[in-house]
């Protein structure tokens, strides 16, 4: 699966557009690890625990938007973005989302 976060993909024309997709996961803070990481802030340098937990979140949705482009038909998906938000205090949203497309590569 290709997937870009342009509009066009240089070298390939895209045959159709399928309509949009999109890879959702909601996560709940760890309170413990929460803290360490806070304490960790205080120190400064990277917060590699919430660093790992953010490269999980994103790599599950973009498999999920892939499952979902591919279950219509596409080989593509163009235009892809994340989005976060907060739910409450403890829950947090991260949304990989695009357009789905069938392209092929130009000779």
């Amino acid at each position: 699966m290709l997937i870009a976060t342009t509009n066009e993909l240089p070298g390939w024309t895209i045959d159709e557009v399928l309509g949009e997709v999109f890879g959702l996961t909601v996560r709940s803070r760890n309170l413990v690890a929460t803290f360490g990481s806070s304490l960790q802030s205080l120190l400064g340098g990277e917060v590699s625990g919430m660093t790992q937990a953010l490269v999980d979140s994103r790599t599950q949705v973009i498999e999920r938007m892939v499952q979902e482009a591919e279950a219509k038909g596409g080989n593509a998906v163009v235009a892809m973005r994340f989005d976060t938000s907060e739910m409450g205090q403890t829950w947090t949203e991260i949304c990989a989302y695009g357009t789905a497309v069938r392209a092929h590569k130009n000779p």
